[in-house]
């Protein structure tokens, strides 16, 4: 069993690999994500490596995605389904380019995590706003 902020990093980890390319850019933002979001305020920056890795192996097992899906929307609060969809969407768009698998994998978020067509408007334009370079 894995904590709401567990579940968050796990969320977006499972975003990072979805292309099989974790990115700096991507490694960068969840980090800047961990230590910045009230959410995190408890979760103690020195585990991040090991909550990473330990989501990799877990990927990495067979039906490694459908366990990993299963864990987070087991262990994260309602209240917290559209937070999770919106770091996935941060991730996803962090290094510029979100690929079809980050694609993919973000429609099965929608789903998995109940996540209303309005809502997920809301919170992909809010992440391509924040997203967006000169």
């Amino acid at each position: 069993m894995i904590d709401a902020p567990t579940a968050l990093i796990y969320t977006m980890v499972l975003v990072s690999a979805a292309d099989s390319d974790m990115t700096d850019a991507e490694f960068q933002t969840i980090g800047s994500i961990v230590r910045q979001l009230p959410v995190f305020k408890k979760f103690e920056l020195d585990r991040l490596p090991e909550t990473t890795a330990a989501c990799a192996e877990r990927l990495a097992e067979a039906n490694g995605l459908d366990k990993v899906l299963e864990e987070i929307v087991s262990n994260l609060p309602k209240r917290l389904h559209e937070t999770a969809y919106a770091l996935a969407c941060d991730v996803a768009a962090a290094d510029a380019h979100a690929s079809q698998e980050e694609l993919r994998l973000l429609e099965l978020l929608q789903d998995k995590l109940d996540i209303g067509a309005l809502e997920i408007a809301a919170i992909e334009r809010g992440a391509r706003a924040r997203h967006t370079v000169l």
